[in-house]
């Protein structure tokens, strides 16, 4: 039985999804999530074979999950499921560690094919994301393209993506368990790595960068 965890923040998305994908005989949904942190804390609690991600969640997004699961949880094999079609969103992905990017025009077919190829410890890509994007992958793995994933740390893009969010910086302590004073302190490291100097364009860049979405 392949086990399934669903992280997405539309509620109405993973209604959909769950029935059917649990109406596959070697397929069981084990746990849902509605933004990142709560995504990668029940991979770490229940352990899926397979983690269904979007990109553009609340909190942390899909990406860094990813990113986290593959230090904390390398046996869980994330599953990109987005509607960023985007050259770039999809080699940070497979940087990250996802086994598998879909695009979420896809069909439920090619979802349950996904995750059974994932499972099985292949990489599934979307036929619209192309073998261009596997030659471009191996290629610039190692290259270091500038992205907010090489410039900032892992802290620093986690508080980036909550100011971005709108959340205040004694909110991002309390979420991240850090003093006000530290989070401030990777505040002004991030404007001085971006020579961003206000929150609406650090906003703009988190955007662009994949990080956040405007809904």
């Amino acid at each position: 039985m392949t086990t399934i965890l669903l992280a997405d923040d539309h509620r109405i998305f993973r209604d959909g999804l769950r029935p059917l994908l649990a109406a596959q005989d070697d397929l069981e949904v084990v746990a849902e999530a509605e933004d990142g942190l709560q995504a990668l804390e029940l991979c770490l609690q229940h352990r899926p074979d397979v983690a269904v991600l979007d990109i553009s969640m609340p909190g942390m997004n899909g990406i860094e999950v990813a990113r986290r699961l593959k230090i904390e949880a390398p046996e869980v094999r994330p599953l990109v499921l987005s509607m960023h079609s985007n050259r770039r969103f999809v080699l940070e992905a497979l940087r990250a560690g996802a086994r598998g990017y879909l695009l979420k025009d896809a069909g439920i077919r090619d979802l349950i094919a996904a995750v059974r190829e994932v499972c099985a410890g292949q990489i599934h890509l979307s036929a619209a994301v192309g073998e261009q994007v596997i030659r471009d992958y191996v290629a610039l793995a190692d290259a270091d393209e500038g992205s907010v994933f090489s410039v900032l740390s892992a802290r620093e893009r986690e508080v980036l993506q909550m100011l971005a969010e709108g959340l205040a910086t004694k909110e991002i302590a309390g979420r991240l368990n850090l003093s006000v004073k530290t989070v401030e302190s990777h505040r002004k490291a991030v404007m001085d790595k971006l020579e961003i100097r206000n929150i609406a364009e650090l906003t703009k860049y988190a955007i662009r960068e994949g990080l956040t979405a405007l809904d």
